[in-house]
């Protein structure tokens, strides 16, 4: 190989990396995972058993529904020691696929509740019972960052 060409194909290969470069400075370190939404919640003193029970039936069922439906794609009950009064013992994590999988969520949701508890009235009850039980401290969506 003459070194007129090497030198041309070194010039090539440098023109080529330094036109690459940029591509690499504007890509995002991560991509975009799915949904995540956390309900915060703190039970009335004595009555944690009363409402991870609830959880356990009602809500797990509406839950697998929901899962079933393919309206989410995973949910969990985490239970944490709560450092003040305000502060939940009751994390209720529900994972969804995009955000995208929120659009409609009035109308998804009154259909596992007619599915699950017989009418949106009385989901609409029970759910005003359970304010005896527990306190809801707000929620929280989020989306994961999956890292390259």
């Amino acid at each position: 190989m003459s070194s007129k060409l090497r030198v041309a194909a070194g010039a090539a290969l440098a023109a080529l990396v330094c036109a690459s470069t940029p591509a690499f400075a504007d890509d995002h370190a991560y991509t975009e995972g799915p949904v995540v939404n956390v309900q915060m919640i703190r039970t009335v003193d004595g009555k944690t058993d009363d409402y991870v029970h609830w959880l356990d039936t009602t809500w797990k069922a509406e839950q697998e529904a929901s899962k079933k439906a393919g309206y989410i794609q995973s949910y969990e009950v985490l239970l944490a020691s709560p450092q003040g009064p305000n502060d939940p013992d009751v994390l209720l994590v529900v994972t969804y696929k995009n955000w995208a999988a929120l659009d409609g969520g009035l109308a998804k949701g009154d259909e596992i509740a007619k599915q699950i508890e017989g009418s949106v009235t009385a989901s609409n009850q029970a759910q005003a019972d359970r304010s005896k039980i527990r306190r809801v401290l707000g929620s929280q969506t989020m989306q994961v960052a999956t890292l390259k």
